[in-house]
């Protein structure tokens, strides 16, 4: 039986990258979401009956659920979910748009979430199944007038170290990967600013003012690390539980978590010192 992806957010990006390494692949459907259908003309040229354009806007449960039956409806399985869809947000904590940051709460963790309920008895049914959670670099290190984006992507690897452990002996697997900066509209149009205005913040304004540069700037190849997903997915056993891709991601994951650890280690007796015996 030919494997089946489902990736969320293919109109542009890692999704759309991801989507047609998919498209091309030998004895595999795919199916594609976007917001919106025009945006998924590009897999045309590629379908010969084993493509599926699901309308889906992560933030529409409705939609969610009605996509799920109709991939499995279509292909009788799913045995890939890659949860991609998602915005950026940059602004200091204190002059955030709470409303934006809950709007981005909800595609960038509540879609996933939902995405992943909506799927998740079809993989126990299977006894197998593969569900890779994009994250980021900012869910292992964090930068200025990036905290609430940080914060959406530290719930998703909460959320995946929990779920991994919890379906572990069902033939899940969760594989979350954390991305650099990359050539995406991920800090462009598929993102919200807040440039500072208060005094104290002034220093963050020209951060904020010049996201919009990475769209072409960025060190990260959205081809590239579409590949690499691809690629170790498709590796079986070896799938890891997480993988950082770029040098920021590498370096800054490494240096933090390193801090971390010492921190912890250098309060060893205070921390234990709370437990009665």
């Amino acid at each position: 039986m030919a494997k089946t992806w489902m990736i969320t957010g293919t109109s542009s990006g890692f999704g759309k990258e991801l989507a047609t390494i998919v498209a091309q692949a030998v004895d595999t459907n795919l199916v594609a979401t976007a917001r919106k259908m025009t945006d998924l003309d590009y897999l045309d040229a590629y379908d010969h009956g084993q493509i599926q354009k699901v309308l889906v806007d992560v933030v529409n449960e409705s939609q969610i659920k009605q996509a799920a039956k109709q991939a499995l409806d279509r292909f009788g399985n799913v045995d890939v979910l890659v949860n991609n869809a998602g915005i950026g947000y940059f602004s200091t904590i204190e002059e955030s748009d709470m409303e934006q940051v809950r709007h981005m709460f909800e595609v960038n963790f509540f879609g996933l979430v939902n995405m992943t309920t909506a799927l998740l008895p079809n993989f126990r049914k299977q006894k197998s199944g593969t569900i890779v959670n994009i994250s980021s670099a900012l869910a292992l290190t964090t930068l200025p007038t990036m905290g609430y984006y940080s914060a959406s992507k530290y719930a998703v690897e909460g959320y995946s170290d929990t779920l991994r452990q919890e379906v572990a002996d069902l033939g899940i697997k969760v594989f979350t990967v954390e991305p650099s900066g990359a050539r995406t509209n991920w800090a462009g149009s598929s993102s919200k600013k807040v440039v500072p205005s208060i005094a104290d913040y002034a220093k963050y304004k020209d951060s904020v003012e010049t996201t919009d540069q990475s769209v072409t700037d960025a060190p990260g190849d959205p081809a590239i690390i579409a590949k690499i997903i691809f690629d170790q997915v498709n590796a079986g056993q070896n799938l890891p539980k997480h993988l950082p891709l770029g040098e920021f991601a590498y370096e800054g994951g490494l240096s933090n978590l390193s801090e971390l650890i010492e921190e912890i280690k250098s309060r060893q007796e205070l921390s234990l010192s709370s437990d009665q015996k």
